[in-house]
């Protein structure tokens, strides 16, 4: 189980950056998370999305700003992220625990990692 994060980068408050988290070696019928750590921070779970669509999760501070889904065609799920704001700056990483739906939000439970992807927003 292999999984790819890219598309972090630098924007100002505002701006927005499509995240995508692409599997290798498998097919991405597992629930993806996409979980954040900022500096001195714990790692916090943002969004998931599971093997039907409508599963899916946000936390609250993300809700109506990002949109997480899946393309099966290209085994890679997004997490569009918009209305970006400071405090969104930190490591993207995405996860699976190969369950089919969205469970746990502790990072602890998750044991297949991307390598992060570093979103800075600058105010």
């Amino acid at each position: 189980v292999q999984l790819q994060a890219s598309g972090g980068g630098s924007v100002q408050a505002g701006g927005s950056l499509r995240l995508s988290c692409a599997a290798s070696g498998f097919m991405l019928t597992y629930a993806i998370a996409w979980f954040r750590q900022a500096p001195g921070k714990e790692r916090e779970g943002v969004s998931c999305i599971g093997n039907g669509e409508t599963n899916t999760y946000y936390v609250d501070s993300v809700k109506g700003r990002f949109t997480i889904s899946r393309d099966r065609a290209k085994n890679t799920v997004y997490l569009q992220m918009n209305s970006l704001k400071p405090e969104d700056t930190a490591v993207y990483y995405c996860a699976t625990d190969r369950a089919f739906n969205c469970g746990s939000k502790d990072y602890e439970d998750y044991r297949y990692w991307g390598q992060g992807t570093l979103v800075t927003v600058s105010s």
